[in-house]
């Protein structure tokens, strides 16, 4: 479903990936470890196509980065859910609006938005504060939000770039629960972490990273 073949990519200011392969399966839960700077951001951005290799390349579910059109990643993003440290929501809309707004984008059908948004505030636990605005919320329900929106489009992965980074240690293992349970429904997840402590004792797939390169 997703493959980095020995892929190079690198920034203006001369840092980036000097050698990267990473490959998630279907239904895969899998953790990407390493310290900050050590290129788990750049990853998976090559996975949702903000940057390209400059060699190797990057396929995502028949996507490929070597014939990758730019009308196409607008495609290729909507099978994808992605989650950010800093939740990113929309600060002038309800729970339910920012659950919604990546449907209403796509021009989904306003019955089909709300089955969908209300199935997925369910499922993460936030049924009952859907018209909430988001500083009405914890950073733990902030995130549940996020991942909620995530979620909404069915993506055949989720990618996770350091969710829990700002949470308090309940609230983190909430959040790691919840990502157990969705995962177990048949959601293929790819975990971005610095901390150690998150895939101890789990019987995970973990790809480490240091310096730009994968390590086996």
């Amino acid at each position: 479903m997703i493959e980095l073949s020995n892929v190079k990519a690198f920034y203006p200011g001369g840092e980036g990936l000097e050698l990267v392969n990473v490959t998630v399966k279907p239904g895969e839960f899998v953790y990407l470890i390493g310290p900050s700077g050590a290129g788990k951001s750049s990853v998976l951005k090559l996975i949702y196509m903000d940057i390209k290799p400059q060699s190797g390349f990057v396929r995502v579910n028949g996507f490929n980065s070597l014939n990758m059109k730019r009308k196409q990643i607008p495609l290729l993003r909507r099978k994808l859910g992605i989650i950010f440290q800093d939740f990113k929501l929309l600060t002038d809309r309800t729970v339910f609006e920012n659950v919604a707004f990546t449907l209403n984008v796509t021009n989904s059908r306003q019955r089909d938005i709300k089955r969908k948004v209300l199935r997925v505030l369910a499922e993460v636990g936030l049924r009952h504060k859907e018209n909430k605005m988001p500083h009405e919320l914890s950073g733990g329900e902030q995130q549940r939000v996020a991942i909620a929106r995530a979620l909404v489009n069915e993506p055949i992965i989720l990618l996770a770039d350091e969710i829990t980074g700002n949470l308090d240690p309940l609230s983190e293992e909430d959040i790691i629960s919840l990502l157990e349970k969705i995962h177990a429904k048949g959601t293929a997840i790819l975990m971005a972490t610095h901390d150690n402590r998150l895939v101890r004792g789990k019987n995970r797939k973990i790809i480490r990273i240091e310096k730009g390169r994968t390590i086996n």
